[in-house]
């Protein structure tokens, strides 16, 4: 089979141990939305692969997923859940339209529009409207941070979600072709900052969640995810966002899944009969 990746890093450790798992059985081929051909009905011209994996969140590789999939191919995950998990103000729409316990989100134009206004008068969590890397995650106790803030980032459009107390530690869930991976870490909204990722077992999870993040990959259409949860007390999750396609860093088994995931796909498109990936393929730790 041919595997198609859509991002400018394929040496990403997960991408790169799920290329050396699929390989020399199958060929895998980069393809960097930032030099490919521009979007249009010429886009990444020739023989289609039998799956493409889409591992970047830019507009030009979101437009180059949405013309391989005029022409047929199946993307992992598909450019329009993608998108949807970059504007957090429709990711809490569709959220809580089905049910999902989100974090209550609101759009509030620019942080200098944000400032403008009347003070907060409770801890506020601002973030970027628009999820990216490197975008603006930020806990705003009162005027002088959010002063701080809108100086150093005055025309960044934000939502604001209320602070929910909780321990200072993120439970990171990923879902990788329906399995699950868990971890611990210590929030960059503590007053520590980000701490350490803390290995954590789907058995250790508070009754519920695991089946919490399998109900989110069916109600955002995601294949490869994260959810992102804090404990409200007594085990009561709040989500906080989700991700499509996240790094997984050192989670044993995740190039496993993720191999095995391209290969399902692409047999399920109509590719060749899917070869199983060779013996599991350890990994190198990263952060």
């Amino acid at each position: 089979m041919r595997i198609g990746l859509i991002t400018p890093e394929p040496g990403h450790p997960l991408l790169a141990a799920a290329t050396a798992l699929l390989t020399p059985e199958h060929q895998v081929e980069a393809l960097d939305p930032g030099t490919a051909d521009a979007p249009g009905p010429a886009a990444a011209p020739g023989p289609l692969a039998d799956v493409y994996l889409l591992k970047a969140r830019t507009p030009r590789a979101l437009a180059l997923a949405r013309a391989l999939e005029r022409r047929g191919a199946p993307v992992v995950n598909s450019a329009a859940a993608t998108a949807l998990c970059q504007d957090r103000t429709a990711m809490d729409e569709r959220a809580r339209r089905a049910g999902l316990p989100f974090a209550a989100t609101r759009a509030s134009g620019t942080l200098a529009e944000l400032a403008a206004g009347p003070p907060p008068t409770a801890p506020l969590v601002v973030k970027s409207r628009h999820s990216r890397r490197h975008d603006v995650v930020a806990r705003l106790d009162g005027a002088a941070d959010l002063a701080r803030l809108a100086a150093a980032h005055p025309g960044e459009p934000v939502v604001v979600q209320d602070f929910v107390p909780n321990s200072g530690w993120d439970h990171k869930l990923w879902v990788i072709g329906g399995r699950l991976f868990a971890a611990l870490r210590r929030s960059e909204l503590s007053p520590e900052g980000r701490g350490p990722t803390v290995p954590l077992t789907p058995d250790a999870l508070p009754p519920g969640w695991a089946a919490l993040a399998h109900r989110v990959g069916a109600v955002f259409s995601l294949d490869v995810y994260g959810v992102d949860l804090i404990d409200r007390g007594d085990g009561t999750p709040l989500i906080v966002d989700v991700n499509a396609f996240p790094g997984a860093r050192d989670q044993p088994g995740a190039p496993e899944a993720l191999a095995a995931l391209a290969l399902s796909r692409a047999a399920a498109a109509g590719g060749p009969a899917a070869v199983p990936p060779r013996a599991p393929l350890r990994s190198s730790p990263r952060t």
